[in-house]
């Protein structure tokens, strides 16, 4: 992502001050190389993270320190992580996103309508998605923020109704459970499907990224559109004019 992210930027304009890399990995030709996202931080406006959440809370207070701006793509936070980005958006605007294609974002904004319109007592909302080999954390972060708009819409907490994976006797579906599923092969880019499943219809949303960069290319929007912004913590609605800060 960090390629596609520079690449990206490039393209649109914008000045690439540099990076922070892999040990064993090499920055693309011209495109400086910081040790660590302080540095990085003290020599950019705008920072766009796809790293890894054991690095949220250290960026975080760093990006904070430097008054940098922060596009913050990482998934599968915990709540102290959570609560290190909001901490930091105290200080400096940030936007998150759990994935930052438009689609997406438009498709979250459908998932917490149909959860508010459809009686949780007879449509089943169920969330399956799969992802390469590769990914560690499941269910995904975009599944997690289709199931959060869902249970937004229907005005229940998610952590109280989601079941995440079945196996064996595992009795009958709680009336108003989300459900997750989680698969993983291949080089799979990202699948998403939201199903509401009734006794007599069902609804399903699916949405399919075929290439990274259109993540990239909605995190480098997300940058140019943060530039100038008041501390707060922003999402990608709002890069698109859908939403407000917190």
């Amino acid at each position: 992502m960090g390629r596609l992210v520079a690449r990206e930027a490039v393209a649109v304009g914008a000045l690439l001050a540099g990076g922070t890399w892999r040990a064993g990995e090499m920055p693309p030709e011209g495109v400086a190389h910081y040790a660590d996202a302080g540095a990085l931080a003290r020599h950019s406006d705008i920072v766009v993270d796809f790293t890894h959440a054991s690095t949220v809370r250290p960026h975080a207070a760093a990006l904070a320190e430097a008054g940098c701006a922060w596009v913050l793509g990482t998934t599968g936070l915990t709540q102290a992580d959570q609560e290190a980005v909001r901490a930091a958006a105290g200080r400096i605007p940030v936007v998150q996103a759990a994935n930052f294609s438009p689609g997406v974002t438009l498709l979250l904004a459908l998932a917490a309508r149909l959860g508010a319109a459809l009686p949780a007592d007879s449509y089943d909302a169920e969330i399956v998605e799969m992802h390469h080999r590769q990914k560690t954390d499941a269910p995904s972060g975009t599944a997690l923020a289709l199931g959060e708009a869902v249970a937004r819409g229907r005005g229940v907490a998610l952590e109280r109704v989601a079941v995440r994976g079945r196996d064996g006797d595992t009795g009958p579906r709680p009336s108003g459970a989300i459900g997750f599923a989680s698969l993983r092969g291949g080089q799979v880019v990202g699948e998403h499907t939201l199903l509401f499943a009734a006794g007599d219809e069902h609804i399903a949303l699916t949405h399919r990224a075929f290439d990274r960069a259109v993540f990239a290319r909605g995190a480098v929007r997300a940058a140019l559109w943060v530039q100038g912004r008041p501390p707060g913590l922003y999402g990608m609605e709002d890069v698109l004019g859908m939403g407000y800060a917190e």
